[in-house]
């Protein structure tokens, strides 16, 4: 179980400003999460393959293919930048 003064540490630790009662409250809220953890973990699970969803479905994607734009220039026209054949964008990264 977990008590009020351990969730006054990870508050500091997460530099949360918590009321006593909002600890109060949390302790609560968790101690209910871990109490059903301990329920979960009464389950007979040895026999049930491991998912990463609860319902089985599949991404449907598309092959990845270079489909050039045939209007390059159009593009380019406006941009509010550019250098030679490329956007010119700010610098957001410093030297490293």
């Amino acid at each position: 179980m977990i008590d009020q003064e351990q969730v006054h540490k990870v508050a500091l630790l997460a530099r949360l400003a918590l009321t006593e009662a909002e600890e109060a409250q949390y302790t609560q809220q968790l101690g209910d999460i871990l109490d059903y953890f301990d329920q979960l973990e009464e389950l007979d699970v040895t026999d049930v393959p491991p998912t990463t969803r609860a319902i089985d479905i599949s991404n449907i994607i598309r092959a990845d293919q270079l489909d050039p734009y045939e209007d390059r220039e159009a593009i380019l026209a406006v941009a509010p930048e550019q250098e030679g054949d490329f956007f010119k964008v700010p610098k957001i990264l410093g030297d490293t």
